[in-house]
Formats: C-alpha cells, structure tokens, sequence
C-alpha cells in the first residue's frame, strides 16, 4: 500500500495546509467589475479551500495563516469555523498595517472571458514569522499542504513555507504540493528555480500539463513528463488535472494519477460539459477529494474518483469554497459510472 505508514500514524490532524486566505468580492450577475456598483463579499484562499474540502468531506484539517486583527479578520476566522477547519494555528496581525489579501472576480459570458484582478501586496501573511507558528503543528498531522502561490507571495513567506516543508518532513509528515503557478504574481524563471528546489522534498505533487511544459520546461508526452517528476526528484506520486473549456459555461474535466512504486497510471471516464457557475476553486476542491481519498482508503483510484467528483461539483458552486459532503460525492461517483437513465432530481 502506498504511504502505509505514514497515513496509519495516529496524529491529531490528517491534514494542515499553509497559505494566504483572502477576501473575495465578485461583481453580481455576470456584470463587469468597472460598472458594478455592489460586490459579493466571500472567503477564500488556494490552501484553505483545499483543507476546508477535505474537512467537510470528514477528515480532521486545519490552517497555518496570518490574519488582520479586526472585523476582516472575524470574519475570515468565521468562514474558517463554518467549514470545520481548525482555527489553533492561526497568528494575528496587530501592526498599525494590518491588511486582508483581497481580489475582485468578474464572472464571464463567451466571449467575454473571466477576469481577476488582485489587491494582495503587503497583505498581513506577508510579514508572518516562523517563530509565531505554534510548533506542535510540525509533529501533530499526517499531510501538510502548500501550494506555489504561497511561495510566490513574497521572499519572507517563501522563506518561512520552505523551511516549514523541510520541519514537516523531518517529523515524517507527507508534503503535498500544488504548482499552481501564477504568472501575475511571479516571474518564470524565479518560480522555476524555486519550484525545482523543492521538489526533492514533496511526495505528492499537483500540476498541470500546460505549467509542467511552459513554465517547468518539461519534455515528452504527459506520461513521459509525470514519470520524470518521480525518476528526477524522487516524488511518489503525481496528479495532472486537464481541463477543456467550451465556453466560460461548459467545462470537461479530467485527471491523471501516476504512482512510482506501481509504475501505474490511474485514469476514469471525463465529467463532459458540466455546466459552469463558478470555475473558481475547482482544482482546489481536485485536491481535497484526491488527498481525502488517498488519506481515508490509501488508494489512488478512490483519490481519483473522488478529486474528480469535487471539482466537477465545484464548478457548479459559487464561491472559492466546496460545499459538498461525504454522501453527496459518493452519490456523484455513483452515477457518474452508471449507464443508462437516471432520475433528473434529487428526491
């Protein structure tokens, strides 16, 4: 079984992410951001929409962030209480320059694509410290979580999210990494650098073709590319989603899962044409049902089925967050392997 061990240990928490949790205010009914005059106000944040999927789905999870000691700050901690995510770790900002990352979404309409527009520099995560993280955290999980966007913030949380990586793996814990590259928030050739440094430390890693082609310079057919990530830097296992956007309302979504220790690739049927409400946190809803499938059965074609289930779902979502739960996916799995007619309602 892959990472028997690991998953089997009795620790406190089955998952903690590290990341930025921003606030999210989106222009209603598709209107553009620079003629709406109102703005939808939500939560949201790459590593805490991972944590808070797995959390709602039944596993223990909680989040490493830094947050505005004020009304912004509440409400951010509320949102992180609904989703059952554990609050123990996070560090409070009460600087004169306390802020909340925030970024604006606007919803598209073909051809009007989705457009999003960041207010995140020096935001309170910016000026976190390594010796503010309460740590226990290092000994008390069997996964932690952090993605690229974290490391792209800034030189200090770039600093404080490795050295958290390497402290996570020197207790045992297993590191996931989602690339998730943003090329809005750093160059190419910095997130390369930085990205391949860490690799040697990650067991499973997150990343799309297009970034491992363009971004990461890999070589060769998917397959090809994914074995590399495993023969060149030793991680265990690899997750490719791929995405075929029709328009801003149609999305297919499908995935790839390859294990080193199998030499075996894991696939299913695509989710064709879901139909699309808001696209925003899909791949992250992607991890959480593949790492509470990998956590909860210690198998990659459960973490597949269930990665794909969340994300197909999300999409159909509003909000960063997923809001969906054990049986509502195990019911999605279902009938997405079913063949012939089924009900069109729930009832």
């Amino acid at each position: 079984m892959i990472f028997e061990k690991a998953l089997s240990a009795t620790k406190a928490f089955d998952v903690i992410g590290f990341g930025e949790v921003m606030l999210r205010l989106s222009s209603p009914n598709k209107e553009r951001i620079s003629l709406s005059e109102t703005f939808e106000k939500k939560a949201g944040g790459s590593e805490l929409n991972v944590v808070s999927g797995i959390s709602l789905l039944g596993l223990r999870t909680g989040i490493v962030t830094k947050l505005p000691g004020n009304e912004i700050g509440k409400f951010v901690k509320h949102k992180i209480r609904f989703c059952n995510v554990s609050d123990d770790f996070l560090v409070y900002d009460s600087s004169a320059h306390k802020k909340l990352g925030i970024y604006y979404y606007e919803s598209g309409a073909y051809p009007r694509k989705p457009t999003v527009v960041y207010d995140r520099y020096q935001s309170s995560l910016s000026s976190i410290r390594l010796d503010e993280i309460d740590v226990s955290v290092f000994s008390n999980t069997k996964v932690f979580h952090v993605s690229g966007t974290s490391l792209a913030l800034s030189e200090n949380v770039r600093e404080v999210a490795i050295e958290m990586i390497k402290r996570f793996k020197e207790q045992g814990v297993l590191i996931s990494f989602d690339v998730n590259y943003r090329a809005s928030l750093w160059d190419e050739e910095t997130a390369r650098e930085t990205i391949l440094s860490v690799l040697p430390y990650i067991d499973i890693l997150f990343v799309s073709e297009e970034t491992s082609r363009r971004m990461l310079r890999q070589e060769g057919t998917l397959e090809e590319i994914m074995r590399n990530y495993t023969k060149t830097y030793g991680v265990k296992v690899v997750a490719a989603t791929m995405r075929k956007v029709m328009s801003p309302t149609r999305h297919t979504w499908s995935s790839k899962i390859y294990s080193a220790a199998e030499d075996r690739f894991y696939t299913e049927e695509p989710y064709e044409e879901i139909e699309v409400v808001d696209r925003i946190g899909s791949g992250d809803a992607y991890l959480a049902g593949t790492l509470f499938g990998l956590i909860k059965y210690n198998c990659l074609q459960k973490a597949l089925e269930f990665g794909n289930a969340m994300a197909a779902i999300k999409n159909t979502v509003p909000g960063d967050m997923p809001a969906c739960d054990y049986e509502e996916i195990v019911k999605v799995i279902k009938s997405h392997k079913k063949e012939g007619i089924e009900s069109e309602m729930n009832r």
